[in-house]
């Protein structure tokens, strides 16, 4: 199996209720090459919501291939159903593994520290659980199948509660009428 990454289409955003809901993926299939496939599980599928700043996000994505599409002329191709928000600058799907090399390129133009696309879905479970946002929304938003998944992050944070039990265990530790 090949690399995979969750498509972008139209079609999947509503932009009333500020939500989307992912359906295919691009997956790159060995002697056929890229192919949009349905997404496995419900729980792959399930609505999420749009803030604004990725609304606003989207709709200059939105006019910046309406010019690509004018660039590209005759040479523009994508299927009716495709509708994709993220595309080749022909309207074509773009690789999983090229996806990777395009968010690399961002991530050094920014001047910031290199993280890898995984990386940046682990940060964003490392934050909600700073945000003590509960493990069961976690996992919906981060899409893991298991909630051992999203465990597996939510254990590795230290967070103000962790700081305050161990520091009221170490004080009842130290208490001389119980040592």
């Amino acid at each position: 199996m090949g690399a995979r990454r969750h498509s972008v289409r139209r079609q999947d955003i509503d932009s009333e209720a500020r939500q989307f809901t992912p359906v295919k993926q691009v997956q790159r299939v060995k002697g056929v090459g890229l192919v949009l496939k349905d997404l496995k599980t419900e729980s792959s599928q399930a609505v999420l919501p749009l803030p604004e700043f990725c609304a606003r996000a989207l709709e200059e994505r939105r006019e910046l291939q309406e010019l690509e599409q004018k660039i590209a002329g005759q040479h523009w191709s994508q299927e009716p159903d495709q509708d994709l928000i993220f595309s080749s600058e022909h309207g074509g799907m773009i690789d999983p593994v090229g996806f990777s090399r395009t968010f690399d390129r961002l991530v050094e133009r920014a001047g910031v520290r290199r993280i890898t696309v995984r990386l940046a879905r682990h940060t964003c479970g490392t934050l909600l659980a700073f945000l003590k946002v509960h493990p069961k929304v976690a996992q919906a938003i981060l899409r893991h199948s298991q909630i051992s998944m999203t465990m597996d992050v939510y254990t590795h944070v230290v967070g103000n509660s962790e700081r305050e039990a161990v520091a009221m265990l170490a004080e009842l530790l130290e208490d001389p009428l119980i040592g």
